[in-house]
């Protein structure tokens, strides 16, 4: 991965008639050849800020670059490839034709778009159907040809608003692999979704978005690193000393009663099972408390290093912290 951006976008500003404020200072970079994930609940502005990076909706303000050139540079969108959420093909048109379209739509020639057209259909596991029209496709099919038609331009920069809504586990597994391929060959792709764990497994960076700015970025494992932590399963109630070795560390018995202290463990009942919880301890630190368990006959049942899911972080930041509810949704006046 480069650090050249392919976006780099400094105090992104649009306020609507009304005085409604979709982008509040927006600051966002993606490097080159990121699979970058932007996230938030509806109405936080993550259209609105696709849609200003494709020149379809003007900012109030803003400074910056899309692939180096200024936002709005017409030459640039040819560029970019984009699959919108709710596209709407014509229902007559073959997959085939509908992908060929797009190529001609971004000026190539008819070889090489037919060319490039049959490799895409493969590549998205529509080959076999590119001849029956759009009307007899399911959505997830659907979305598979809108997939190729994004990149029958040979986009740098790939807009992809929701590639997987609608696809079975099988087809999103395949998107997946696509969206690797593509990131493998240098190109960037940014991801606007509400699957979290699809995010997760594909994003090497994410941002969320609140009601108009960024409040969260960087890597998952970066972002929920406070919440790291090891599980250790034993069969017996742990000694007192492993409360001491990491701040936060707790037992819960095998009915999921938390406890503070050993003792308290102890009298909350003796179940078959107690899991020992330290957080913020490194792997080499843990070490050291499994070697005296295993010298204090303390039988190991398992260790497991957990750490709080990207869904777990979402819900976070779009709550209020001082109320505990969701913060309203769409933009501020």
């Amino acid at each position: 991965m480069s650090l050249a951006p392919a976006i780099d976008l400094q105090n992104l500003q649009k306020t609507y008639a009304g005085g409604v404020q979709a982008l509040r200072g927006v600051d966002l970079f993606v490097g080159t050849g990121e699979v970058f994930g932007l996230l938030g609940p509806n109405g936080a502005g993550k259209s609105t800020l696709v849609k200003v990076m494709l020149t379809v909706v003007r900012p109030t303000c803003v400074t910056g670059t899309v692939l180096g050139e200024p936002v709005g540079h017409q030459a640039t969108l040819g560029r970019i490839g984009y699959l919108p959420e709710h596209h709407r093909f014509p229902p007559y048109l073959t997959g085939r034709q509908v992908v060929e379209l797009f190529g001609a739509l971004a000026g190539m020639d008819r070889a090489p778009r037919r060319r490039r057209a049959a490799e895409l259909l493969d590549t998205v596991g529509m080959g076999g159907w590119s001849s029956r029209k759009l009307g007899t496709y399911s959505k997830g099919m659907q979305q598979r040809i809108g997939l190729a038609a994004a990149l029958i331009n040979d986009p740098a920069l790939v807009v992809l608003d929701e590639p997987t809504d609608g696809v079975d586990p099988v087809g999103r597994r395949e998107i997946r692999d696509v969206l690797a391929r593509i990131r493998d060959e240098g190109r960037t792709v940014l991801i606007n979704s509400h699957l979290l764990s699809e995010v997760e497994l594909i994003c090497t960076q994410v941002a969320i978005m609140v009601q108009g700015r960024v409040v969260q970025r960087g890597t998952v494992e970066a972002l929920t690193r406070d919440s790291a932590r090891y599980e250790v399963l034993l069969r017996q109630q742990p000694p007192a000393w492993t409360l001491e070795v990491s701040l936060g560390a707790r037992v819960e018995n095998g009915a999921g009663i938390h406890a503070n202290s050993a003792e308290q463990a102890s009298a909350e009942g003796t179940p078959s099972l107690f899991r020992l919880v330290l957080p913020q301890l490194g792997s080499i630190e843990l070490q050291g408390v499994l070697d005296r368990l295993r010298n204090e006959c303390f039988e190991i049942v398992a260790v497991t290093p957990m750490r709080e899911s990207l869904e777990d972080l979402f819900i976070r930041a779009v709550k209020d912290p001082e109320t505990g509810k969701a913060f309203a949704p769409g933009a501020a006046r």
